[in-house]
Parts: C-alpha cells; structure tokens; sequence
C-alpha cells in the first residue's frame, strides 16, 4: 500500500459525520484510505461506503471489504456515478480538499517547487492540459488572472509578462525552467510565495473550483435530510466557497428567495467557526496546519 498521509481532523470529521451504524456514507477524496477506514470502523456490515479518487496511485490503497466501492472518477461526478452503483440518497459525505502529502512527495507529479521534473501537476495523468501546457499557452492577461485569483499572488502582472517573455525564446518544460523566470520575481517570504503561485497553477489545470462547485451542487441533492456534508479546506478560497454553500445553498454568497420571501438554506450550519487541529496534531502532522473543518446539514 502507497504511503500517503496521516488523515487530518481524523477524529473531528468522524464525530462531525454523526455516523449512523445503518447509513450509506461517501468519502469523496479517497486517497489513502485513512478517513474511509475510520468510517468503517463506525459502520454495521450491511452499510455501505463509497469512495471516490481520480488518481491513479489511489487505486494501490482500495479497501478490500464488502461494505466498500471505489470509484475511480473525479468527485465531480458524485451523483453519476452514485446512480450507477444504485445509490440514490446518503447520510454524510467527508471531502478532505488538501494535496496529500504523498502527491507533494513524488517529484514526477510536479506538485512541488522541491523537485525538478516535468511540470504536469494533473491529478488525473491520463488527460487533460499539463501545468505546462498552460504556461506555454495562456495570454498574459489569462497568466494574470490565474495567479491573481487562484493564488493571490500580488505582482500577478509582472509574473505573467515574465513567463510570456521568457517562453517566446525557449519553451518552459520543467519545475527548473518555471523557477528560473518565478524566483527573481519572488516578493516577501519565498516559500509562501512559491506556495500560492503553485497553488494557482495546480488549481487551473485540474479545474478544482469548478469540480467543487459541481460536488457541492449534487451533494445537497443526494444528501437526506440530517445528512452531514464536512469539508476540509486548506487554503482561503475553498474555505470562502464552502461557507457561502453552507449559508446560502450556492458558492456564490448569492442569497436566494422564496415566493413568500423566505431565504433558501439548504443546510443547518453546525460549525458557526471552523474546526481547527490542535496544537498536538500540528506538532505531529504539519500538513494540519492550515486546515479548517466545515460541517452542515440537510435540511
């Protein structure tokens, strides 16, 4: 089994999934597998636990026992793929939205400014554009919104004019040649600064927004009422999403009204301040560190 990462908020998101022994549960981003088996330790043995991973090196860490299906597919298509293993409604769903540590620790992926390798950054490596099909193709003002809104990047313009200059004579390929235009524009503290623009790149190219949006979307639909949806965020823009979903029903924010002029809450917000780890659990896992445990349920 591929060594992934220690599950953050283990115990936190368990409690928080107000696991019922006769439920049917899923566990959106499967990847090692650490959240799934604590949901199965909770489970009876005619409940049910569906975990969804894209990721190919998921697959080495599949569960085997009966209560458990894998879905190798984005979690993007959580009710598709609910519907074909006759699955219609669910009590809770668990979505752990961080990069796990196995995934920053392989230098082939290119998640990480550690390493030098190929600069793909693709969470499916079967399809779909590479980090460095996007730098080599996107405009200045395309490179400019990426960082900006993904990352927050602050010299967002400068960085973008930088990579379409430096691509016009060589092609940017690997980590190595992507430093080599970033680390002379790095502002402030270099490792957040690398941290956001990576961040940035890795959101663009596996469409993590619109993924979530499309998970959130079919959550509220497949969740019964009491059901428990809990997110773990990492970074602030799918924090500020979740929260929007769990107060207006949208990621938006956009409050919505009924004919009598009632307000659309689909979900009961059961954490009015997230759940952060404790200073133990940072100690032993620093991946924790800036995660944040959002819960609500259905209405």
């Amino acid at each position: 089994m591929i060594p992934y990462h220690i599950p953050v908020l283990a115990k936190e998101s368990i409690d928080a999934l107000d696991i019922k022994p006769k439920g049917v549960y899923v566990d959106a981003t499967f990847g090692g597998g650490g959240h799934s088996k604590l949901i199965l330790d909770h489970i009876d043995t005619d409940s049910r636990l569906i975990g969804f991973d894209q990721d190919e090196d998921a697959l080495a860490n599949v569960i085997e026992d009966n209560r458990f299906t894998f879905v190798h597919h984005n979690f993007r298509f959580l009710k598709r793929f609910l519907r074909l293993h006759g699955i219609r409604q669910v009590d809770g769903i668990l979505a752990d939205l961080g990069v796990s540590s196995h995934q920053l620790d392989e230098a082939e992926r290119g998640f990480s400014y550690r390493f030098d390798a190929h600069l793909d950054m693709r969470m499916n490596q079967q399809s779909g554009e590479t980090a460095a099909d996007l730098v080599n193709t996107l405009t200045a003002e395309e490179l400019q919104d990426l960082f900006s809104k993904y990352g927050e990047v602050r010299n967002s313009k400068m960085l973008a004019k930088a990579i379409v200059d430096k691509r016009q004579a060589l092609a940017i390929k690997t980590i190595g040649d992507f430093l080599a235009i970033v680390e002379p524009l790095i502002r402030g503290q270099k490792h957040r600064y690398l941290a956001q623009v990576f961040q940035a790149l890795r959101i663009a190219v596996n469409d993590e927004m619109g993924a979530l949006d499309d998970f959130f979307q079919q959550a509220m639909e497949v969740l019964k009422p009491g059901g428990r949806l809990v997110v773990i965020t990492y970074h602030s823009i799918e924090d500020r999403l979740t929260k929007r979903l769990l107060k207006t029903g949208n990621v938006e924010g956009v409050v919505e009204k009924d004919f009598y002029g009632n307000i659309n809450r689909p979900f009961k917000v059961i954490t009015k301040k997230a759940i952060l780890p404790s200073t133990q659990e940072i100690k032993e896992n620093p991946r924790s560190r800036s995660a944040k445990l959002r819960v609500g349920e259905k209405k």
